[in-house]
């Protein structure tokens, strides 16, 4: 819900006794894209409690592409900060108790009548003070997301994100509120209040890049909004095209796809919105991290260095011109080399592009821009000695603290000229042209990198999760009720995913008002709260309450799933249903 966190004016808590917990360190505070999670709420015997929220949302949101792809760009970090009361303000009525807590957040836009109750608002001042305890972070290279201690659904994006932190929706509620406040991306909501369908759109054409009033056929004509990806599968299931509503309109206005993360909260992005959150999360930080500097003339008696940045699942592009003329054997190398290269004596250009090859952009112009491509140019002067090389080290690598995942990229960086050794369970490997990266093997069980004489290891999660189903009945007149239960053998907290007949993967979480209690399939789905969950009719698994549904009555196929906490995703399976239509 695209709706500005406030401020409320209530009572001031007690100044908490914060406490900064770094959750992924992937680089340095100034050279990431930072996450600072509050909580408010949550009580000192409750902060247990506060980390599991923040486990489960994290989780689920490392599922969700592109935050899985760009995971490495992101510093996560926790503020605890125990309030001297448990709950928050107006949750879930009007008239339910005001709290003292350290944030002020609330429901109904902080208590507000005329505002939606689902609005769950925070002190901005206070969340702001809070999280520049984080040193380094500030507004331009930071996101707030601020979790209540509550178990009603609720949410807000804007420059703060807030989420409740117990509903079973709340783990989706954060992307996609993260889809405001990062992406600027609008809802796709065809209602603004629930159970009543919006008035027709009458504006001119929207500035959404997820909206419009053209057809397929003007949009290729144009070449004009999401004409580059019409008829493709999409990532949230069905067919990229156009849809009518959008934007809190029912009619007169059209979006992507059926349903994505900005229409149907437990949908992936579609291919619209996921190009729109890659270039904002890349364009947080510099593909082009360190190397040499190329403020001063170098000399051709020490390779030129460049550090990238690492996607967890490809290597960026590196391309090398010297004086203008591409070289070829270069390519995708992080070290120039002279030797063996004749220069006439005097100054030479020598220039390195980094690109992300990522097959989620297609728009030029968000290619070319410095979100995904950055160049470096130095003066190359034959005259220059190089100064004294210092000891080799590590600049950078993967974080070494938890379990990475099979088919993953780790990343080494030197601190200077120097090759990279990798070994996989004793026994060295072989890397691309590239040998800052690897991707991890399966089997494997630690992975080792060597720069000089330092070394750094990773223990390799090699054990997929697994996934029990449990089904009321698999041929009745119903309801079907399914239980997803994800185990693994590290910790953290485990995705469940399913999908029906084929449609867009889902993030299960149980049942809208139960976390623990199945999720529901029915002919025509069950209302909860305007919303519609559950349908087996065309018109989607997951709609508005005011939609005409045919009945889903038949054969159905449900798909699933598990993701653990390193990214390592189990077998698909599959389990056939039949809902039989009442005699």
């Amino acid at each position: 819900m695209l709706l500005g966190a406030g401020v409320l004016t209530t009572p001031a808590a007690a100044t908490a006794e914060a406490k900064v917990v770094p959750v992924q360190v992937t680089g340095p505070v100034s050279e990431r894209f930072n996450m600072v999670f509050l909580g408010d709420g949550y009580t000192e015997a409750e902060l247990p409690k506060f980390r599991s929220n923040v486990d489960k949302h994290l989780n689920v949101l490392w599922s969700i592409e592109p935050f899985k792809t760009y995971r490495s760009y992101i510093n996560v970090f926790t503020v605890e900060t125990p309030s001297p009361e448990s709950g928050v303000d107006c949750d879930p009525k009007l008239d339910s108790p005001r709290k003292n807590t350290v944030l002020d957040m609330g429901f109904w836009g902080g208590c507000a009548a005329q505002s939606p109750q689902r609005l769950l608002v925070v002190d901005t001042g206070k969340a702001n003070k809070y999280a520049d305890l984080v040193t380094g972070t500030a507004s331009g290279n930071r996101q707030i997301v601020a979790l209540a201690n509550s178990d009603t659904y609720g949410g807000a994006g804007g420059p703060w994100a807030t989420a409740s932190g117990g509903n079973a929706l709340s783990s989706l509620i954060t992307p996609h509120e993260l889809g405001h406040s990062l992406g600027g991306l609008d809802d796709e909501y065809d209602y603004y209040q629930r159970g009543q369908a919006g008035a027709p759109y009458t504006g001119k054409e929207p500035g959404s890049i997820h909206h419009t009033l053209l057809t397929e056929q003007q949009m290729r004509q144009e070449q004009a909004k999401w004409w580059r990806w019409l008829g493709e599968p999409s990532e949230s299931g069905g067919k990229i095209g156009r849809y009518e509503g959008g934007s809190y309109a029912a009619s007169g206005i059209w979006r992507p796809s059926r349903h994505s993360m900005m229409k149907s909260l437990g949908y992936d992005f579609d291919q619209i919105s996921r190009e729109r959150m890659t270039q904002r999360i890349a364009g947080k930080v510099n593909l082009l991290s360190g190397g040499t500097p190329g403020d001063k003339p170098v000399g051709t008696d020490r390779p030129v260095t460049v550090q990238t940045l690492h996607p967890t699942d490809h290597a960026l592009n590196v391309d090398w011109t010297l004086d203008g003329s591409p070289v070829p054997e270069a390519k995708n190398k992080r070290e120039f080399d002279f030797t063996g290269r004749w220069l006439w004596s005097g100054k030479h250009t020598l220039t390195a592009t980094v690109t992300d090859p990522t097959p989620f952009v297609r728009d030029p112009a968000v290619r070319d821009s410095a979100a995904l491509t950055r160049s470096r140019t130095w003066t190359v002067d034959t005259a220059v000695t190089s100064p004294p090389a210092s000891t080799v080290d590590f600049a950078a690598s993967s974080p070494t603290d938890k379990p990475v995942r099979v088919g993953g990229n780790l990343y080494a960086e030197p601190n200077q000229p120097a090759k990279v050794r990798w070994t996989v369970d004793g026994r060295s490997a072989r890397t691309a042209a590239d040998d800052r990266d690897l991707i991890v093997p399966a089997g494997a069980k630690k992975v080792t990198a060597t720069v000089g004489d330092q070394s750094r290891t990773w223990t390799v999660d090699s054990t997929a999760p697994t996934v029990d189903i449990a089904l009321s009945t698999k041929d009745g007149e119903g309801p079907i009720g399914m239980k997803l239960t994800g185990k693994d053998d590290q910790p953290g907290y485990v995705v469940n995913q399913f999908r029906l007949d084929g449609d867009g993967w889902h993030t299960y979480y149980g049942w809208p008002t139960d976390a623990e209690a199945p999720f529901q399939f029915t002919a025509t789905g069950t209302e909860v709260d305007g919303l519609v969950y559950g349908n087996l009719g065309p018109e989607g698994m997951s709609t508005s309450s005011f939609v005409q549904r045919k009945p889903g009555y038949g054969r159905h196929t449900i798909e699933y799933r598990a993701v653990d906490a390193a990214g390592n995703v189990s077998a698909t399976r599959s389990v056939q249903v039949t809902l039989r239509a009442p005699r």
